[in-house]
């Protein structure tokens, strides 16, 4: 028993909690983890609002110009 310092009592202790308090949290976590790349994804490949009417402003200008 005392060959193991401090650490090695909190990392056990640890683990113990996750394994048996934890029921569920683990799961709920990963799902969250998943949503939130998700959602980053999403996020890349659709432009800002401010974007998108910049870039129609910027299609109606071309026009104009090629008009000319």
């Amino acid at each position: 028993m005392g060959s193991f310092s401090i650490w090695h009592w909190l990392v056990v202790l640890a683990i113990i909690l996750v394994l048996f308090g934890g029921g569920g949290k683990i799961p709920r976590l990963m799902k969250d983890l998943g949503q939130g790349i998700t959602a980053f994804r999403k996020g890349l490949k659709e432009p800002k609002e401010g974007e998108q009417a910049q870039s129609e402003n910027t299609d109606k200008q071309q026009s104009v110009i090629d008009r000319s």
